[in-house]
């Protein structure tokens, strides 16, 4: 049974090299590929690796090589059909009839991809002539130099009904052609001749991932309506399966490990021009489940870039929500909302390239923009309304048809609620439900303790007495310093120990630490000098309320360090005011403001 390309590409497109193999193969991520041992040989070192980009499959050891169909022929004894077979089943793309009608439509094709390539040199061809004076202007004031016309292979289309048919006549191609190629339209009136489609329009190729034209967008000069004119589906052409400049981009993306989507061609011509060279753009429409599956084969985060206009918000909000049920572990997007009003190509005349990289350098991630659209609107001021938005962001995280994800989208949203939450109570009004009871002021003068020394102890004792809080709190105790060298040595260890034996309880891991030499220091930490500011932290208590108290407590124990940095600060600025200086200054207070409104007094 013969398959069409197009079909084998289809398939390739939805299902995932990496994991038909991680099903058999115990994959590592290396850089862009992935490491394993070879399941085709014997072997100790894995010569194996895996690259989802570029679908294939190599073994540097015993030489196998292949795509995802030659992966599962080999390793489950199948034929090449068998295996289209089941991908195909896998992918839910039902398989098509190779029929002699079959076979003439992929000469038909062939046949479209030839003649696509005639018209982009024709239209090529009268950007530079007299007739596209108007349209070299147009270009020359967006900023596009004309490098970029070369290398984009842009055109214009003059406004004449019948030029472009004419000229392709010429060359021997069949009206009908050109009508399946969507270059023509053919009226209803079927006795009436086929027209062009393009008229009066800059024209923008759009290839396939080879770089192969498959279609055409057209932006009118001046006011003609529709403004952008995108070629129909065609034989060669579906719009939601394929995304402008993906075939220019693919080398840059390989090299940053980074895709950015913008709304328009002129924005990614922009971008371009301005050093990121790995930015695509959907084709007219909203994207689309299998353009994000196609980024996803490119990079595991691809980035979003909206204008800050309220079209972009809701494009934004669409774009995050239509992608929750396709989420998968290390497969997201990130999002870039640029200033109302702006959109990437007037960014950067305005404000230069700088300013865009500012923006992209802190993409915003998926939770957050899906936070910030849940809570637009939202005053959380009465149990109803925060029952409300409590229920609105459990109904977004159920959309995600993975499990882990979902479970660690609803643990998220469940903290930022309860911090949420937090904010709008009096201060220490959740330590005392808490069992929390801190002393009054910052001082290491005879009488008081340190509040951060304090905030240290009760951190790490907290977890000591609550081993199985590692999995909820590990990572951020993992990323901090405690300024106490005896405590951050106890923090490393009970790290290390429990990242080996999540098991311990915590009088084992309490004997562990005494052997270890910690026994004065545990002794320590248990007298009333430091429990007596905290109850949560002893064994016995309520894991959801100690897990809270813990939280609160580093929240405030972060912002405490905030403090002490801006203080250095400030004391480096009167000594050595540079501008440099005053940027960071600036920069730590516009962090403290975002950070929770508790504080000590």
């Amino acid at each position: 049974m013969a398959f069409s390309p197009r079909f084998l590409e289809d398939i390739k497109a939805r299902i995932s090299l990496v994991e038909t193999i991680g099903r058999s193969v115990r994959l590592i991520k290396k850089g862009r590929e992935f490491h394993g041992l070879c399941p085709f040989h014997q072997e100790k070192t894995p010569s194996f690796t895996v690259n989802e980009e570029k679908a294939f499959f190599h073994c540097f050891g015993c030489g196998e090589h292949g795509s995802v169909f030659d992966f599962i022929m080999k390793t489950r004894n199948l034929s090449f059909p068998e295996a289209v077979e089941q991908l195909a089943n896998e992918a839910n793309i039902e398989i098509p009839t190779t029929t002699p009608e079959e076979l003439r439509k992929q000469k038909r094709s062939r046949g479209i991809h030839e003649v696509m390539e005639l018209a982009t040199i024709y239209y090529e061809n009268i950007l530079k002539s007299p007739s596209g004076e108007k349209a070299n202007q147009y270009l020359k004031q967006r900023g596009i130099i004309d490098k970029s016309v070369k290398e984009f292979r842009l055109g214009f289309a003059p406004n004449n009904r019948n030029q472009l048919r004419i000229e392709l006549s010429k060359k021997g191609i069949p009206d009908t052609l050109m009508v399946d190629a969507g270059l023509l339209i053919q009226p209803e009136n079927a006795g009436s001749p086929p027209y062009d489609r393009f008229r009066g329009r800059i024209i923008f190729p759009i290839g396939d991932k080879r770089g192969k034209i498959i279609a055409f967008g057209g932006r009118a000069l001046g006011d003609g309506e529709p403004k952008y004119l995108n070629s129909p589906e065609t034989p060669i052409f579906t719009k939601g399966h394929n995304l402008y400049s993906l075939d220019r981009a693919s080398n840059s993306i390989n090299k940053a490990d980074k895709i950015i989507v913008v709304e328009g061609y002129t924005d990614v011509i922009s971008l371009y021009q301005a050093g990121y060279k790995n930015c695509v753009a959907p084709l007219g429409t909203a994207l689309t489940e299998n353009q994000v599956r196609l980024l996803w084969r490119w990079t595991s985060e691809p980035i979003l870039c909206f204008d800050g206009d309220t079209a972009g918000q809701r494009a934004a909000g669409r774009a995050a929500t239509n992608i929750l049920p396709h989420l998968k572990p290390e497969k997201s997007l990130s999002f870039v909302l640029l200033p109302e009003g702006e959109d990437p190509d007037n960014l950067i005349k305005t404000q230069g390239v700088n300013a865009i990289k500012s923006l992209i350098n802190v993409a915003e991630p998926l939770s957050e923009i899906l936070w910030r659209i849940s809570k637009k609107g939202y005053r959380l001021d009465t149990p109803e309304d925060r029952a409300g938005f409590d229920k609105r962001l459990r109904e977004m995280a159920l959309l995600i048809e993975d499990k882990t994800v979902q479970k660690y989208y609803l643990d998220s949203f469940k903290q930022r609620l309860w911090e949420e939450f937090a904010r709008s109570k009096k201060p220490g009004q959740y330590y005392k439900k808490a069992g929390i009871s801190l002393p009054i002021k910052n001082s290491t003068t005879s009488g008081t303790i340190d509040v951060n020394l304090i905030q240290q102890a009760i951190l790490i004792t907290t977890l000591i007495n609550y081993p199985m809080l590692i999995e909820k709190i590990g990572e951020q105790l993992a990323a901090t310093e405690f300024n106490s060298s005896e405590l951050d040595k106890l923090r490393q260890e009970v790290l290390k120990t429990l990242a080996s034996n999540h098991t311990l309880n915590h009088e084992e891991l309490k004997d562990y630490l005494n052997k270890k030499g910690f026994l004065n220091l545990l002794s320590t930490l248990s007298s009333g000098q430091f429990l007596n500011h905290t109850s949560f932290a002893q064994p016995g208590g309520n894991i959801e309320l100690v897990h809270k108290g813990w939280e609160q407590t580093f929240r405030l124990f972060q912002r405490n360090q905030l403090l002490d940095e801006i203080k250095k600060v400030e004391k480096e600025l009167a000594e050595n005011p540079t501008r440099e200086i005053f940027d960071l200054l600036i920069a730590l207070k516009e962090t403290i403001i975002k950070k929770e409104d508790a504080e000590f007094i």
